[in-house]
């Protein structure tokens, strides 16, 4: 088929980090199911939260403003979440060629978080490459399901450069985007 299979990954990731289950029913000639179990909302937790911050001491504080580039729109959406709760101004793209025209654009990227496997011919690398062409100083994190390995090519990362490994939990997500963003 398409695709890598990893979209089930984020899926399942995202279910069991919200305290859900996933149940699969598969029948050979029938198909399979995918059934998603995720917890009730509570009433009780959003009172908790109503008084929490969104710019406690989770906020990076400094304005910083990130490109998410992923076909995968939960992923986007995903990682999108955790950079606002972050404090930083977030703008998306579905692909390179749009990822480019926003890196070309007045919007002062400072952070590029790109998926690896795009589409439209161009791949997370490319993308980083003209971003650091019009950016060189710009932190970019790959995020990718394939191992450390096969995206470095066997050759260390440039400097403002690193990779999360897919699936990830949104803390591990946030704790990489705070630790990129605090280097120099």
């Amino acid at each position: 088929g398409e695709g890598t299979g990893l979209g089930l990954s984020m899926i399942y990731g995202f279910v069991r980090q919200s305290g859900g289950q996933v149940r699969v029913d598969t029948e050979e000639g029938v198909g399979t199911t995918m059934h998603l179990y995720l917890p009730r909302y509570s009433q009780d937790v959003a009172e908790r939260m109503a008084g929490v911050s969104c710019n406690s001491e989770n906020s990076i504080g400094h304005g910083e403003v990130a490109l998410v580039i992923d076909d995968e729109p939960i992923v986007r959406m995903l990682v999108s979440e955790v950079l606002e709760e972050l404090g930083c101004r977030v703008v998306e793209a579905c692909d390179a060629p749009s990822g480019l025209d926003i890196l070309g654009s007045d919007v002062p990227i400072t952070l590029l978080i790109t998926d690896i496997g795009l589409p439209d011919g161009m791949n997370g690398r490319d993308v980083a490459r003209a971003a650091r062409l019009l950016h060189p100083d710009l932190k970019i994190v790959f995020i990718t399901g394939y191992a450390e390995s096969a995206v470095s090519c066997g050759e260390s990362l440039d400097a403002g450069v690193s990779i999360l490994i897919k699936p990830f939990d949104m803390d591990d997500l946030a704790d990489h985007i705070r630790s990129v963003l605090a280097s120099t």
